[in-house]
């Protein structure tokens, strides 16, 4: 059997499971997060047309009927506009019967085209876009180099929305550091409350060494939230949410997993937490945190 291109770590959203896979990009555009290892020692790599049309060639022999096909890479959607106009189509070209093509994204990504082009983009099949949000949070943003302001989240995603792009959202808990979790779900919260995302992925942050603030941690610069926060600070940021959309936090890195829509599940997933808050002590959900070898 032939062997698709791939290149360093390879992710994928779990709500991806069925997609095909496709790489574009190895590595990622910012690579400044101060808590993020996922890429860690990748660098930034466009995959050459020849290589992506080798193995949509393979794909279409193994695969020809895939409907989804999703961009592996950290941001893919860093490209510029014509590269992604020419990777739709070429993907068209093998995969007739693909409908659409996801892909990770910065916000700054997005930022470098205009509505026009995100529609075309759209018409292209480039739908379900996931961000990493991380927060909504300026003070959490700007202290671990996110590259984006909260305001810069909603100018962005508002594109998307009038380009008919959905998109999914991430929340990652304990984020914001030692004290800091009630102040970084309310400002949150009032972002994701003026938007429209198709989901809303909560991740837990878990630290590897690799990462720099992992080091700020060891160095005392940075102090974690307990786990027991954590889940405050996810109760507080649920109960302010006000809109439509499905919330997905059944990941590795929450010890409590749940998925529901809000508002018709937001009570049931409130008293889960509630029930958890009270019955599992720190050191058991501390436990489970520090077996997590990798996301």
């Amino acid at each position: 059997m032939e062997l698709l291109h791939f290149t360093g770590q390879v992710w994928r959203p779990p709500y991806e499971a069925n997609a095909q896979l496709l790489q574009i990009t190895a590595g990622c555009t910012h690579n400044k997060c101060k808590f993020c290892s996922l890429y860690y020692g990748t660098k930034f790599r466009l995959s050459p047309i020849s290589e992506i049309e080798t193995d949509l060639q393979v794909i279409q022999e193994y695969q020809p009927k895939a409907r989804r096909v999703f961009l592996t890479g950290a941001n893919p959607f860093a490209l510029s506009y014509n590269r992604l106009l020419d990777l739709g189509l070429l993907i068209r070209k093998y995969l007739p019967y693909c409908e659409t093509i996801g892909t990770f994204s910065r916000i700054a990504d997005i930022k470098q085209k205009s509505i026009e082009e995100l529609k075309n983009l759209r018409h292209l099949g480039f739908d379900g876009i996931s961000i990493g949000t991380e927060s909504g949070d300026d003070e959490t943003l700007a202290r671990m180099n996110k590259g984006n302001t909260a305001s810069d989240i909603l100018e962005q995603c508002q594109k998307l929305e009038e380009a008919n792009i959905r998109y999914n959202l991430v929340y990652l808990t304990g984020l914001a550091g030692k004290g800091k979790g009630h102040q970084n779900a309310l400002n949150t919260a009032a972002i994701f409350n003026q938007l429209h995302p198709f989901t809303i992925n909560f991740v837990s942050l878990t630290l590897f060494p690799e990462s720099e603030l992992y080091q700020e941690m060891k160095e005392g610069k940075y102090i974690e939230e307990t786990e027991q926060e954590r889940l405050l600070e996810l109760r507080t940021f649920i109960s302010a949410l006000n809109i439509r959309t499905t919330l997905l936090g059944n990941t590795v890195s929450n010890a409590i997993p749940f998925i529901g829509m809000i508002p018709n599940d937001k009570a049931r997933i409130l008293k889960e937490l509630n029930v958890t808050i009270k019955q599992i002590s720190e050191s058991e959900l501390r436990q489970y945190r520090e077996d997590i070898k990798s996301l």
